[in-house]
Parts: structure tokens; C-alpha cells; sequence
């Protein structure tokens, strides 16, 4: 891969601004939306930082009128949104400005969805056709800005909160949650510490992985995938190990957006079993995902040896072979410091069970490559506890 700047004006999936410097052009998508007074959404780290008060500045300069929300959990709950479309309704504001990590991300879009919205949010889980109760009129315009590699969210049509009540993570879904304008500045990643680069990388990684093993037919995703894969091979480890690397970051910023528009194809059990483990214990999703992604490709290894096989062949591994890409994915995490097992995040023997109920009935279970029966999954959950590959 060259090491040239990257940079491009995109308007797939959505209108995105790429390249280093381009935050500075925020007051222009702002305006291209007719966004005059926007709430800004963050967490309450991202809020802090300094590259933040850099984006404020450029808001100020511009005259821009704005306010910060930032009462944001990693893993958002509904009363997050709640909280947000309170001070987006009290500011009066017109707007959205999403900035940080996959949680701000999600709580921001969901903010604009509920604005205009009676119903509450979990009425418009992505089950069956609850999208269609949204009036979307009512929902605000969004400008969205991550200042992590991972998620996607911002070229995402779903957001992703814990239900309190149940312990268990929920996916709220419109087609029109997808942001309009959306500005990706690797300079915004610079500072992310060594540990939070490498469990984003791994989750921005899984999405292109478990989308391009789904099931189904779709050739465009697929050829999205491979390629976000390469550019993680390409620069995950370096962002990790030298995080002033702006190549590096680039091409993680780009794997990130392309894994999020990959995965309309579909995910699977490293997900479906994520999802169940932060519900339950709260860790944190992308560490989650990296734990079980080994055991998982083991698990699906009847379904997917070939396909992984030519993946190896595109991203330049020694060997062009299943093995020879498990082989990556273990040495990959072993380099980046991630634990192996599940237990050592926290998850007792006794919680298995539900995990296993509750992974088996995952948005993304149904597209896993080999079916997710509990039988199934409880074996798969029991090596990732214990560490056992096969």
C-alpha cells in the first residue's frame, strides 16, 4: 500500500469527507444540511479531549451556535437518548453533530431519530416491520464525526443500546438513521491510546470477517470486505505500535466505514455472543468480539475453509489457506495484548446458559455461516471460556 496521504470525497454509502484536516470543513456540512444550531453528542472521555476543543473552536470561528451533550455510557442505554432529546429539545436546536466512538455514535443518531418520535425507543427494535412506526419527518439531520476505527456507525442505519431491565442489547433501526454528511479525519484518532486502537481495530476487522462469511449472496459486500481486511492487515498493528502513524491510522479509518457498509450482508456468532456478554457484563464490545473471534472461525471452519482460503490469497498471507489466516487472526491478537478466553473479561461458568439463550436469538445469529442451535453455542461458549480451539 503506498504511503501517500489518503483523501477522497465519497458519496457511498453516504457523503463522506476523507483525509487528514478535513474536521475543518464541518461548518460546510453543517450548512449543506441546513443544520444551524446543532447538538453535539459525545462521552464524557471524548468531551474532554483536546482534539475536541479544536472541533468547538472551528464551530466558534465559523459562528456556529452550540451545546455538548456528553452524559453517554460506553455501552448507551435508553435513558442516554432520553436525556439527549431533553437538551435537544431544550437548546431548540436543528441538528445533530455525532462525535466519538461507536457508543456516542449510536446514542447521536438515536437523539435525532427520537426528536420527533411519541413512541419509546425500544418500540423500534429492528424486529419485523417496527421500523415503519417511526415518522420520519419528525427525525433531525445528522453530521457524523468518529474519533475511533472501529464501529462503522457512522455509515450505519442502526444503533445498539442495553435494555436494563433484561440485561441484554437491543438494535433500533430506520433507513434514515444513516447521517448525511459523515467527515472521517484520521488526525481525530492521533492520541488513541495503544489498547483502545487495537480492540476497535479487531471489531472494524470482525465486521468485514463475519460479513464476508455470511450467508447469502452479495458480491458487492464481499468484494468490500476483502479489501477492508487488507487494509487492516496493512494497518492495525502499526497504528498500535506507532500511534502518530497517519497512514496507518488512514487505512483503519477506511476498514472501519467499509466494514459497517459490508455488513448489511450480514454478521454472525462473534457477534451474536458479543452482544450477549456485554449485555450481561458490560465489557467492552470490541475486546469482546476479538476474544471470540478464533473460536468462532474454528466453529464455522466446515462452512467457510475455501472462502478464507482466497482472503488469505488477497491480503498477501504466507499461507493461502484457512489455517494460514487463523494463524494471522491468532498472531494479530496475541501482538495487540488481547485476553484468549472469556472468563478472564469477567464471565462466571454459571452465566453460560443464559449467554448461550440469549446468543441464540441474536439479530445476528441467522446469518452465521453454520447454524447457531444452543447445542451448538453452548460448545462454542464453553471452548472460549476455557481456551480450547477445537
Amino acid at each position: 500500500m503506498a504511503e501517500a496521504i489518503l483523501e477522497g470525497n465519497w458519496n457511498y454509502p453516504t457523503s463522506v469527507r476523507f483525509g487528514p484536516g478535513r474536521i475543518r470543513e464541518l461548518p460546510q456540512a453543517l450548512a449543506e444540511l441546513g443544520i444551524a444550531k446543532p447538538l453535539l453528542v459525545t462521552d464524557p472521555v471524548v468531551a474532554g479531549l483536546n482534539a475536541t476543543a479544536g472541533i468547538l473552536d472551528v464551530l466558534r470561528t465559523a459562528r456556529v451556535p452550540l451545546r455538548v451533550f456528553s452524559d453517554v455510557k460506553p455501552n448507551p442505554v435508553a435513558k442516554n437518548v432520553a436525556a439527549g432529546v431533553r437538551a435537544f429539545r431544550r437548546g431548540r436546536h436543528d441538528g445533530v453533530v455525532a462525535l466519538g466512538g461507536g457508543s456516542a455514535l449510536d446514542a447521536a443518531k438515536a437523539v435525532a431519530l427520537m426528536v420527533g418520535q411519541s413512541r419509546p425507543l425500544f418500540d423500534f427494535e429492528d424486529v419485523g416491520d417496527n421500523w415503519t412506526r417511526i415518522k420520519p419527518e419528525g427525525m433531525a439531520p445528522v453530521v457524523a464525526i468518529p474519533t475511533t476505527s472501529g464501529t462503522g456507525s457512522e455509515v450505519g442505519r442502526s444503533s445498539v443500546f442495553v435494555d436494563e431491565r433484561t440485561r441484554t442489547k437491543r438494535i433500533v433501526f430506520h433507513p434514515r438513521m444513516l447521517p448525511g454528511k459523515v467527515i472521517l479525519d484520521p488526525q481525530l484518532t492521533l492520541d488513541m491510546p495503544p489498547r483502545l486502537t487495537g480492540a476497535v481495530g479487531m471489531d472494524a476487522l470482525s465486521h468485514s470477517l463475519e460479513a464476508y462469511c455470511a450467508t447469502g449472496f452479495h458480491p458487492l459486500a464481499d468484494g468490500i470486505a476483502v479489501e477492508a481486511m487488507r487494509l487492516v492487515r496493512f494497518g492495525l498493528a502499526r497504528a498500535f505500535e506507532h500511534g502518530g502513524d497517519l497512514a496507518a491510522r488512514s487505512a483503519m479509518m477506511a476498514a472501519s466505514a467499509m466494514g459497517a457498509t459490508a455488513f448489511q450482508k450480514g454478521l454472525g456468532a462473534m457477534h451474536s455472543v458479543a452482544h450477549a456478554v456485554g449485555g450481561m457484563f458490560d465489557t467492552h464490545h470490541g475486546t469482546t468480539i476479538a476474544v471470540m473471534m478464533p473460536y468462532v472461525l474454528r466453529f464455522n471452519r466446515k462452512a467457510i475453509d475455501e472462502r478464507l482460503a482466497r482472503a488469505a490469497g488477497y491480503l498477501g498471507l504466507a499461507r493461502a489457506s484457512f489455517a494460514g489466516f487463523l494463524d494471522w487472526v491468532l498472531g494479530l491478537r496475541r501482538k495487540l495484548g488481547i485476553p484468549e478466553r472469556l472468563d478472564e473479561l469477567g464471565v462466571t461458568a454459571k452465566a453460560v446458559p443464559e449467554l448461550v439463550e440469549r446468543a441464540a436469538v441474536d439479530p445476528t445469529a441467522g446469518t452465521n455461516p453454520v447454524p447457531l442451535t444452543t447445542e451448538a453455542l453452548r460448545g462454542l461458549v464453553e471452548r472460549a471460556m476455557t481456551g480450547r480451539m477445537s
